[in-house]
C-alpha cells in the first residue's frame, strides 16, 4: 500500500472492484449546484494537463481544490473540483462516461476531438486498434484477480462477523458520537469519494487528504471489515441526522456495502480505517481496536482461514497490480500515436474557454 501526502485533498472517482468498473461521477453531477465540464477526447489529447493548469491556477489564485485522480493512472487526472465555485471539470470519457442531461444549462461539453488529425491517424489504425485490444484484455484479467481477492476478503468479513457483538457495537457509537458530534440545526448532506483503489502502483491511499481535511482522528483497526462496517454505517447515520456535511468513503473492495472512512470538515474529524490494505500512520490519534467487539476466543477458530484468505488476497491483488501496469504501458503506447495526430495549439485554445469559465484568466 502506498499511502500520498498532500497539501489539497486527493480523491478517487472510480475504481476497478470486484463488481467491476466503480464510478461516482453521477453522485458528484447531483451534488447541489454542481456545474460540469465534461472533456471528450481520445487518450494523449491533454485532457489531464489542461485539468492540471486549471488546478494549479485555481490554487495560485488561493482556492480550495480537490484533485481526482485516474485509479489507471495515479499520475493523471480525471477531475477537478472547485467547491467554492460549485464546479468541477471531468474527463467524461470511457471507462466514466458522463453525457450531459441538461447541456448548456448545468453541464458544458468540452470537445477536444476536433484537435485530431484523422487523416494521420487513419494511417496507424491496425497499431492503434489492436493497443486497444490488448488494453481491454489486460484490464479485464486485472478485474477477474481483484473479484477473486473481493470474494476471499469477504469470506473473511463474515468469519469475523460470526465472532461480533454487534449490540456492543451500537452501544459504543452511541455515546462516542454523543460525545464528539454535538447535534446542529442543520440538514446533513453528502458526498461520496474514494480514498483508496487498486492502482498500476499497487494499492494506493490518500491518507494526506484526511490531514488536509481533519486534525482530530478516531481510527479503527479492524483487520477483517465486520466490526467497522458497522461501526462506520452507524457513524454516518448519525452524523447525517445530527446535520452535518459528511464525505463519505466508500470501501474500494466492497463499495456498494461498506464504507472504509468518514471526513467531517465542519469539525475537522476523520473516522477511519486502519488495516493491511490501507494502513494508517498518523500522529496523536485515538485508535480503537475493534478486537474489543469480539469473542476472540470463537474467532480463533477462524484462524486459519483468516490467514489464507488474507495471502492468498495479496497476492492476487499484487498480481492485478501488475496486469494494470502492463494495461499503463499499453495506454502509453496508445497516448504516442494519438499526441503525433493532435493540434495542441486548439487544445491550448480549449484550455484558455475553459479557464474563462472557471474565472480564473
Amino acid at each position: 500500500m502506498k499511502t500520498i501526502q498532500s497539501r489539497s485533498p486527493d480523491f478517487f472517482l472510480g475504481a476497478t472492484t470486484p463488481a467491476g468498473f466503480k464510478g461516482y461521477f453521477e453522485p458528484l453531477r447531483r451534488e447541489p449546484g454542481m456545474q460540469m465540464l465534461l472533456i471528450k477526447s481520445g487518450p494523449g489529447c491533454g485532457k489531464s494537463t489542461l485539468m492540471k493548469h486549471l488546478a494549479q491556477a485555481a490554487e495560485q489564485q488561493g482556492q480550495r481544490i480537490e484533485k481526482i485522480h485516474c485509479a489507471s493512472d495515479p499520475d493523471s487526472l480525471d477531475g477537478v473540483i472547485l467547491p467554492g465555485q460549485h464546479r468541477a471539470i471531468v474527463d467524461a470519457t470511457a471507462p466514466h462516461v458522463v453525457e450531459p442531461d441538461a447541456p448548456g444549462a448545468d453541464e458544458v461539453v468540452v470537445s477536444l476531438y476536433h484537435t485530431i488529425d484523422t487523416e494521420k491517424l487513419h494511417q496507424c489504425t491496425d497499431e492503434v486498434k489492436a493497443l486497444f485490444a490488448r488494453n481491454a484484455l489486460l484490464r479485464s484479467r486485472a478485474a477477474r484477480y481483484i473479484a477473486s481477492a473481493g470474494s476471499l476478503l469477504l469470506d473473511s468479513r463474515r468469519a469475523e462477523a460470526c465472532s461480533a457483538n454487534f449490540d456492543k457495537v451500537r452501544r459504543y457509537v452511541k455515546r462516542l458520537c454523543t460525545r464528539v458530534m454535538p447535534r446542529t440545526e442543520g440538514i446533513g448532506s453528502e458526498e461520496l469519494r474514494l480514498l483508496s483503489a487498486v492502482t498500476p502502483k499497487g494499492e494506493m491511499f490518500y491518507q494526506g487528504t484526511a490531514q488536509a481535511l481533519a486534525d482530530k482522528f478516531i481510527v479503527f483497526r479492524d483487520d477483517y471489515g465486520a466490526v467497522s462496517r458497522l461501526l462506520l454505517e452507524l457513524i454516518r447515520a448519525e452524523a447525517l441526522t445530527r446535520g452535518y456535511h459528511i464525505i463519505t468513503c466508500p470501501c474500494a473492495m466492497h463499495p456498494e456495502d461498506k464504507i472504509d472512512h468518514i471526513l467531517i470538515p465542519e469539525l475537522k474529524l476523520a473516522f477511519l480505517t486502519d488495516n493491511c490494505w490501507h494502513p494508517v500512520h498518523l500522529p496523536s490519534v485515538q485508535a480503537v481496536r475493534c478486537t474489543r467487539f469480539l469473542d476472540r476466543e470463537n474467532l480463533a477458530a477462524y484462524r486459519a482461514r483468516l490467514r489464507f484468505n488474507e495471502r492468498a488476497a495479496a497476492e492476487l491483488l499484487e498480481q492485478a497490480s501488475a496486469l494494470m501496469a502492463q494495461a499503463k504501458s499499453c495506454h502509453d503506447e496508445l497516448e504516442t500515436y494519438y499526441r503525433a495526430a493532435v493540434d495542441f495549439g486548439k487544445v491550448d485554445e480549449a484550455a484558455a474557454e475553459c479557464m474563462e469559465m472557471f474565472g480564473l484568466k
